[in-house]
């Protein structure tokens, strides 16, 4: 589904999220993961720019389901990381698919857009769908419970790495 804000038919370099469903930080509140502050601070920055869309995927733990995603974390609570869960379960490291996203961004008119993301994935699959993205890097809180999978992402996955802030206390994003 897409949640548009403002005019986008025709406009160059539309604000634009994907973002895959996370059950358990968007409704159950989990802290294991970044899903849910960075969904919310996409829609502040298109609310705060007057137009853009996310999309919104159902896609859930990485596109393996839920049923899956629990019991990804049941190896992860043994000593996997998602990466090596999602493997030992059978499936590879991210089974997103992003047709679907740019599908509906050509729908609704989309053909040049800065994609906030850190991951590198969604921005080939929409150069390879032949849309004009700009990457703008989304960080939002890290915290005690989700700092290793932020670092499985970077080491793993090439997530862009958040710049060093000057101070070293980053407090984490409180839920809405």
């Amino acid at each position: 589904m897409a949640i548009v804000r403002g005019e986008i038919n025709g406009v160059a370099n539309v604000l634009v999220r994907l973002h895959s469903e996370c059950w358990t930080a968007e409704v159950m509140g989990s802290m294991k993961c970044d899903c849910r502050e960075q969904l919310h601070a996409a829609m502040d920055r298109i609310q705060e720019e007057g137009r853009g869309v996310v999309v919104y995927l159902r896609q859930e733990g990485r596109g393996i389901g839920l049923g899956n995603k629990i019991r990804a974390y049941a190896l992860q609570n043994r000593g996997a990381d998602t990466v090596e869960a999602n493997l030992a379960l059978g499936f590879v490291a991210d089974a997103r698919d992003y047709r679907v996203a740019a599908a509906i961004l050509r729908d609704l008119g989309v053909q040049s857009l800065r994609l906030m993301t850190n991951n590198p994935l969604k921005v080939r699959a929409l150069r390879a769908a032949n849309l004009a993205v700009l990457r703008v890097p989304l960080w939002v809180g890290e915290n005690p419970y989700n700092r290793g999978y932020l670092a499985v992402k970077r080491a793993k996955m090439g997530h862009l790495a958040r710049r060093p802030l000057l101070s070293t206390r980053k407090k984490a994003s409180p839920p809405r």
